[in-house]
């Protein structure tokens, strides 16, 4: 009999539902203060799970609680929201999403995985996956952007790098693929909000990064706390039970977000908490979070018939087998028992930088303002993010304290040390007061160029933070055309940097800034990130992995959409367009500039006919007219000319990346399955069909800067 078999054997209904909960404990740095009765909970075996605590102590506390004075010594599973650092931060991952590198996406997880777990954490409730197409959503700065195909890509790689080659291992944390699913989708971008989409669009959007995260071996999965098209996901059968568990074959544990059974009741599909109960564990939902709605109201379900003894064990089975596969049973210590080094430390705060320097996107760079000259003797470093080293974290930012992250202005000053960097912050990000303008654009009149820091807050952006105005905000505006025209004034070059964890509607600031960075939230190194790329040091090779809208009543926009009967055409009047703004983005999935000038030529694509067995060869030549070194990152499209459903204008199928110095030219090769062609016919199904397809590559998801080349699809031929 295994060890689970035993222990099940001898569990009373409290500690098996003791298994299917999880309490928070809301903590400090200097010592964690545990919800309501969970200490005694723990001891009694009637809360298996935690979330929210951090420090090694704290966990290896509770821990004893559990192994040592609890009846059965079943140990506690303990996870955090780890979703771009633990304390040292990378960027948000919106901003990593940038980097169109795997490897490195795998890395940062990796790293992460690493510090939590030297604290006794054992699952991190991340990635997240959801694909938003709405800035207004606060929770798109969690994402991998707007496409359903690079956000498999990094799907996989999160989950390869949290959990590493082996979850017993002393430095791998369970990760959790989160919110299953459509949550990206929510009405007019305000979070929580209801979710109604087609099934094609759940299908083939939202719903292929998570199989390719159950692909990959992703420990849990966490339901939204939305419903979709009436059903809220939490109790949604349908998608749980019957494709994650059923058609996908996920064998894992499924954990409901924070309270999220309970608000059934708010859901209006539940009368009671028993009832919420019963609904999400009926539909598959092993752990409740912070609901108390099994230890509460399984009991009272059981004795209406709503749910059966059988379905517990079940649930139970899978928490007991994860702590298993963790290593908790055998060494309950194991994470947490050795600190890591300071050498430790300083290679992750490098990495940190490298990473998030590669993250910043250069959306403009007129008459090659950036880099900033070798010759600068005074700079001006003003605005409310020039100086504010606490919001470089940005939102979900871990066991991250306020201090030991690096400001722009702190950045510059140590990168800079012969020339003058001067500060001035002018307004505060949200306040109306304007009494500091009047300084910042005196002193923009002294200096050789201008680094203007504007943008949102860390808490604008994350969880419960939609915004209807996607400006700047507070009196930001009025303070940057102030400096702008007295810039202009001057002839003073003005290089804005947008802090954010969305795009931003912000065409006027692109229009008369010299040069434009949006640089998310970098994370701990993000001042000496962003000067390693104002000065040259770096070259930018970020490119946006969301479209830009340039007027708020373009969104949704993505490049994905599908094909009109009425194509924009400025000669017809009854065409798909606006009539007070053009259709196109201010800047186009992908885009982003480098400090060299790329020129593609010389596609190739073979073979010209192709059967779904075959695999389609790309290849493209590509030379840097530039006067500097750089990267470049290649994207490759296809387009399915005529099919039985109007296939996307554009759909991503792959990229890479080539060094290139001054007047060289290289070759890239890409390689696509012809399996990857296939789309979801009339009746939802994969289908293969004959035909011309599109294979087009270039800098981004501009149909006017990609080169183009036709294959034909056919059968396969038997064999």
């Amino acid at each position: 009999m295994s060890r689970i078999d035993t222990l099940m054997g001898k569990m009373t209904l409290a500690e098996k539902l003791g298994q299917l909960t999880m309490a928070a404990s809301s903590y400090t740095v200097t010592g964690p203060i545990i919800a309501g009765d969970s200490t005694d909970a723990i001891k009694a075996g009637t809360i298996g799970n935690l979330l929210n605590m951090v420090g090694a102590a704290h966990v290896r506390q509770m821990q004893r609680l559990a192994v040592e004075e609890s009846r059965l010594g079943i140990p506690l599973l303990i996870g955090l929201d780890i979703v771009h650092g633990h304390r040292i931060l990378f960027p948000v991952p919106l901003g990593e999403a940038s980097l169109f590198d795997p490897e490195t996406w795998a890395l940062t997880a990796r790293e992460s995985a690493m510090e939590a777990a030297a604290e006794g954490l054992a699952m991190t409730f991340a990635p997240m996956l959801d694909v938003a197409r709405d800035p207004r959503w606060g929770r798109s700065a969690e994402g991998p952007g707007e496409d359903p195909w690079l956000g498999a890509r990094i799907a996989e790689a999160k989950v390869r790098g949290f959990q590493g080659a082996d979850l017993a291992a002393a430095d791998a944390l369970a990760a959790v693929a989160k919110h299953y699913c459509a949550y990206g989708a929510v009405t007019a971008g305000r979070d929580y909000a209801s979710v109604d989409i087609s099934a094609r669009t759940l299908r083939e959007v939202h719903m292929p990064a998570f199989e390719a995260a159950v692909a990959a071996g992703v420990a849990a999965v966490m339901p939204a706390f939305t419903d979709l098209a009436g059903i809220p996901m939490t109790a949604n059968k349908e998608l749980l039970r019957g494709w994650l568990r059923g058609r996908w074959g996920f064998k894992g544990v499924i954990v409901s977000d924070y309270n999220a059974i309970a608000e059934l009741i708010n859901h209006g599909i539940a009368a009671d908490l028993a009832e919420a109960a019963a609904h999400a564990l009926n539909a598959g939902v092993d752990i409740d979070m912070m609901a108390d709605a099994y230890r509460h109201g399984l009991p009272i379900a059981l004795e209406r018939g709503l749910v059966a003894m059988a379905q517990i064990d079940e649930s139970v089975r899978r928490v007991l087998t994860l702590k298993e596969q963790l290593g908790l049973f055998d060494h309950p210590y194991r994470r947490g028992t050795t600190p890591e080094s300071n050498a430790t430390l300083t290679q992750r705060r490098r990495l940190a930088r490298a990473v998030g320097a590669r993250a910043i996107v250069m959306l403009k760079n007129d008459k090659e303002t950036l880099p900033l000259p070798a010759s600068l003797r005074r700079l001006a470093v003003i605005g409310p993010l020039a100086d504010a080293p606490a919001e470089m974290r940005g939102p979900w930012w871990g066991a991250a304290d306020t201090e030991g992250h690096v400001s722009v202005l702190s950045g510059l000053r140590a990168m800079l040390p012969h020339s003058q960097v001067l500060y001035v912050p002018g307004v505060a990000i949200e306040s109306e007061d304007v009494s500091g303008i009047a300084a910042a654009v005196d002193l923009c009149a002294t200096v050789d160029a201008i680094v203007l820091c504007v943008g949102e807050a860390a808490v604008m952006s994350g969880e419960a933070a939609s915004r209807a105005h996607l400006d700047l905000p507070g009196k930001q505006r009025e303070f940057a055309e102030a400096v702008l025209e007295r810039a202009r004034a001057s002839a003073k070059p003005v290089i804005a940097i947008l802090f954010s964890g969305r795009p931003l509607v912000v065409p006027w600031l692109v229009e008369s800034a010299d040069a434009v960075l949006a640089a998310w939230f970098l994370g701990s190194e993000a001042g000496n990130s962003i000067s390693d790329v104002l000065t040259g040091r770096v070259s930018p090779s970020g490119r946006t992995p969301v479209t830009w809208a340039r007027a708020e009543g373009q969104i949704p926009i993505f490049f994905g959409e599908r094909p009109s009967g009425r194509p924009a055409n400025p000669k017809d009047h009854f065409t798909s367009k606006y009539l007070d703004v053009a259709n196109e983005p201010l800047f186009p999935f992908g885009h982003g500039l480098t400090y060299g000038l790329f020129v593609y030529s010389n596609l190739r694509v073979t073979p010209a006919d192709v059967e779904d067995i075959d695999t389609i060869q790309i290849r493209v030549d590509v030379r840097n007219v530039g006067a500097r070194a750089a990267q470049e990152t290649v994207f490759l499209f296809t387009h399915d000319k005529l099919a039985s459903v109007a296939r996307p204008l554009l759909e991503l199928k792959g990229f890479t990346k080539i060094d290139l110095r001054p007047g060289e030219t290289g070759s890239v090769s890409l390689s696509l399955p012809a399996t990857e062609l296939r789309f979801l016919g009339p009746e939802l199904e994969p289908v293969f069909e004959p035909g011309e397809v599109e294979i087009l590559v270039g800098p981004c998801a501009d149909r006017s800067r990609l080169l183009v080349g036709t294959i034909r699809l056919s059968w396969s031929r038997p064999c």
